[in-house]
């Protein structure tokens, strides 16, 4: 379970496209659920790290736009 400590909103349109598309190009797949205030992805126990990792470079890069 990793879960996006981002507050995230019904406006926030493509966000989780996004990061759900990230962890697909790496071959990750996601269970996603979206919650009041944060959104929590479940992705095989054996490429969490990875995934972690991946979504901390989508951070960066985002944060650098």
């Amino acid at each position: 379970l990793i879960t996006l400590s981002v507050l995230s909103a019904l406006d926030a349109v493509g966000f989780l496209a996004a990061v759900t598309t990230c962890l697909a190009g790496a071959g990750i797949s996601v269970n996603a659920v979206s919650a009041f205030h944060h959104d929590h992805l479940f992705v095989p126990e054996a490429q969490g790290e990875q995934a972690i990792r991946l979504l901390q470079e989508l951070s960066r890069s985002a944060a650098s736009r």
